[in-house]
């Protein structure tokens, strides 16, 4: 089989509309019919929303969890309310591969919990795909996938979208069946 593959010469938001045009194309080849974008403030998933929409194809959103408020990066509730509106599932939930109470510990007395060492590890290929994995891992947990059906996952580095990848979704507490199946962008 030979596929295209978006390789980014820089991370970041420039990259979103080239992303998801190649995610939504991929999409339409595969005939997968649900895609999960991580989005902090809602405009990367209504975008998504608009091209991936009328093809029929659903859009999930997981916003970050309220831990990291202060940073500035969870979805408001009048945010949220667009996002709905506009027909997006929008999951928050505690982040699947860290940021739990697993990394309480770690930050108190050194070490790294299993779910750290996967970010760690998939953070080696980009932040994108690690946020792809863990958006994943989230929607499923949230009962938002069908687990039957390839998943269309999409994230980026900060904001936007820059990373999409196909992936055979599962819930956290069984990580191992999970599989990234194609790479469709990323930054290099």
């Amino acid at each position: 089989m030979e596929v295209t593959v978006h390789y980014f010469e820089q991370p970041g938001p420039q990259n979103t509309e080239t992303t998801l045009k190649a995610a939504l194309q991929r999409a339409q080849d595969l005939g997968i019919r649900q895609v999960v974008v991580a989005s902090s403030h809602g405009e990367t998933a209504r975008r998504a929303q608009e091209l991936f929409g009328p093809a029929g194809i659903r859009v999930v959103a997981v916003s970050i969890c309220h831990g990291f408020e202060d940073a500035g990066w969870t979805m408001t509730p009048e945010e949220r309310r667009q996002v709905e509106s506009a027909g997006i599932t929008v999951i928050t939930g505690i982040h699947a591969l860290g940021d739990d109470v697993s990394s309480a510990f770690s930050e108190k007395h050194g070490g790294r919990a299993p779910n750290e060492i996967v970010r760690d590890t998939l953070y080696r290929f980009s932040q994108g795909t690690k946020v792809a994995v863990e958006v994943t891992l989230m929607a499923a947990d949230a009962g938002a996938l069908d687990m039957g059906q390839d998943v269309i996952a999409i994230a980026g580095t900060d904001s936007g979208a820059d990373t999409a990848l196909v992936i055979t979704p599962a819930y956290p507490r069984k990580f191992l069946d999970l599989r990234i199946r194609e790479i469709i962008a990323k930054p290099r």
